[in-house]
């Protein structure tokens, strides 16, 4: 088992550019201090300088320790079901208190428009986006609320606020 019966647990996928590092930077500027964020491309491509494969430890472990220390967790990736889906899985099963998990569904198209806007744009091709992009790459059983490319930055975060509860809940001083 992993966390408290406190501690919230929420995981936000999606494809490359759909909004998950907006969406996490959004959460933890509103609820503030004693939310971690657990970002797979700042986690495993600068922190531990890794290739994405299947069974790497990177994500589900960070996790794990943030909550066990008594954090509220926010896991973004692309996070593939075939390569994180059973990690994903079981950190759900183990954790101890609330857990939700999204999933940011945005068309490919949106997704080169978005894309056009970030700093990697020029490193990051059209062909590799497309070899990246999955449509609605879902966890099975109903384990995820999509929200689609309609639903605005500040709405997406609003909701997930309420949604977990951390809206009502207040951040500890760290």
């Amino acid at each position: 088992m992993v966390g408290t019966e406190e501690t919230r647990l929420v995981v936000v996928r999606g494809n490359s550019a759909s909004g998950k590092s907006s969406v996490a930077a959004g959460l933890r500027e509103r609820f503030g201090r004693s939310l971690a964020v657990v970002a797979q491309d700042n986690l495993r491509r600068i922190v531990l300088r890794e290739h994405d494969r299947p069974g790497a430890a990177n994500i589900g472990q960070t996790a794990r320790y943030a909550l066990n220390a008594g954090l509220h967790v926010v896991v973004e990736g692309i996070l593939y079901t075939d390569r994180y889906g059973d990690m994903l899985t079981e950190l759900r099963a183990d954790h101890r208190g609330p857990t939700h998990s999204y999933y940011l569904d945005v068309p490919f198209g949106e997704t080169l428009t978005r894309h056009a806007t970030k700093p990697i744009a020029d490193d990051v091709s059209e062909t590799q986006l497309r070899d990246w992009y999955r449509a609605r790459d879902l966890l099975p059983g109903d384990a995820e609320t999509v929200i689609g490319a309609d639903s605005a930055l500040r709405e997406t975060i609003d909701r997930i606020m309420l949604d977990t509860g951390l809206v009502h809940l207040p951040a500890v001083d760290r």
